[in-house]
């Protein structure tokens, strides 16, 4: 008997059919983790390639996927030299994962088929808007205008920058660029990935480069949907929406007071700000204070810090900074949401009201559930660590909230600790980035909506 060969076709194309409605993803949070991971594994590879490192040996599985993962999620966080141990091409795929981790793996794939195609699917649609946070109905035009911002601001930085390595340092024209280039990428994406196996120590008292990477710092940590209204309401900061306000506010009381506490603590530590100029000591302060929340670079020497300066990190890093943006942490908003609700509690109200409207009761569930989440998770990986590792527990705990964060500071012991442990930070980056929700829903089967609900009881608390 013969089969004639298009129904042999039409045959394996709808079992295909069926195999992918089977196992695809359902979910948009799924559809991101997946983009995620996918992203870290083609960077993982790309950086095992032996043109990837300046030795031309080659890295281990583990150097590249740590590398790769920090990375596409924006941390910051290494374990071999950035300019010394990779080459230029491994440095170019660095950067790379960065830009497309920083705009969202699903938005930058959406992106790409409105510019080509013109139009979008359905389910691209969806995972888009998870990603953005944005309205259903706004995709195309915010994906756009995240675009449009992102190479705006790093194209200014990336110029202030290359101007200062010629002008102040003598930089060669090219070289210059690249660095002006790779800098204004790694901090608008707030990454902390830098050229220079110091950081930026050796610029710690030059304005001229501090301040212009924590003035980028702070746009992409404010979020894009805060960047979008203040585009179009600047001047009317009466209509500005709950989130624009909590993230304003919010950003410029721990700007404030991270820089005060951070330069008030460390002011004579001789290691830090105490062998620097009154001027230089107030600039170092404040950039550190900015970096802190969300980026990952450091000016001073963060192994050499204050124990308690550590605490008070750990405090800015696990905020971080605006959702919906580059920055890392558990955002300002979810903060601000417990703070009320902790004010409202204390003061018997029935009804938390945040700048004159009620907040929906459903918010108060998903503060205080990724709150939770989030402290489990570092407990516990702190506890790991701690069993593993002969680190002091106050490094072991700053290394893992700045994983989880995706702030990428360290007491300098990341290299040091053992296989397993990185595994534990590199899964703490890929859950910090995505957040602990959406992971959550990314690995749910599907959803179960209750059709019934129990008969309500109060037990006495406290």
């Amino acid at each position: 008997m013969q089969v004639e060969v298009p129904a042999v076709m039409r045959a394996l194309a709808a079992g295909f059919a069926r195999f992918f409605r089977t196992f695809a993803p359902r979910h948009p949070a799924q559809v991101i983790v997946l983009g995620f991971a996918g992203a870290v594994a083609a960077g993982t590879g790309l950086l095992l390639l032996p043109v990837a490192t300046s030795s031309g040996g080659g890295a281990s599985l583990l150097e590249a996927l740590f590398t790769a993962t920090s990375a596409v999620c924006v941390t910051g966080l290494i374990t071999v030299d950035t300019p010394v141990f990779w080459s230029g091409f491994g440095q170019v795929v660095i950067l790379v994962l960065i830009q497309i981790g920083g705009f969202g793996v699903m938005s930058f794939g959406t992106l790409l088929g409105v510019l080509t195609a013109r139009r979008l699917g359905l389910r691209s649609r969806i995972s888009a808007a998870a990603e953005t946070k944005s309205g259903f109905g706004d995709v195309r035009r915010v994906l756009i205008g995240v675009l449009l911002i992102s190479l705006v601001v790093e194209a200014a930085l990336a110029l202030i920058l290359a101007i200062r390595f010629m002008a102040g340092y003598g930089y060669p024209p090219g070289e210059a660029v690249w660095h002006g280039v790779f800098h204004s990428i790694s901090s608008f994406n707030n990454a902390g990935f830098a050229l220079y196996s110091d950081n930026l120590i050796g610029f710690v008292g030059d304005p001229w480069i501090c301040l212009p990477i924590a003035a980028a710092v702070i746009i992409g940590g404010l979020g894009f949907p805060v960047l979008f209204e203040l585009g179009r309401q600047y001047r009317r900061p009466i209509h500005w929406s709950m989130n624009t306000k909590l993230v304003i506010v919010g950003s410029a009381i721990l700007l404030a007071g991270g820089a005060v506490f951070l330069t008030v603590v460390e002011w004579t530590n001789p290691a830090t700000l105490g062998g620097l100029h009154p001027a230089e000591r107030v600039l170092a302060g404040f950039f550190q204070s900015v970096i802190t929340r969300t980026a990952g670079f450091n000016s001073i020497d963060i192994a050499q810090m204050n124990p308690v300066s550590w605490l008070g990190m750990d405090i800015l890093m696990f905020i971080g900074g605006g959702p919906a943006g580059t920055a890392g942490g558990l955002k300002i908003t979810t903060f601000a949401v417990l703070f009320f609700i902790l004010s409202t509690e204390l003061q018997g109200g029935t009804a938390v009201n945040i700048f004159g409207k009620r907040l929906s009761r459903a918010v108060h569930r998903q503060a205080i559930t990724v709150v939770l989440l989030a402290i489990a998770l570092v407990t516990g990986s702190t506890m790991f660590l701690m069993l593993i590792t002969d680190f002091g527990q106050e490094r072991i705990l700053f290394e893992v909230i700045s994983a989880f964060a995706t702030v990428g500071l360290s007491t300098g012991i990341t290299a040091a600790i053992p296989p397993q442990g990185q595994l534990v930070l590199i899964l703490l980056m890929f859950v910090g980035r995505l957040g602990p929700v959406t992971l959550g829903a990314a690995l749910a089967l599907r959803e179960r909506p209750m059709l019934y609900e129990y008969p309500k009881e109060r037990p006495l608390i406290g």
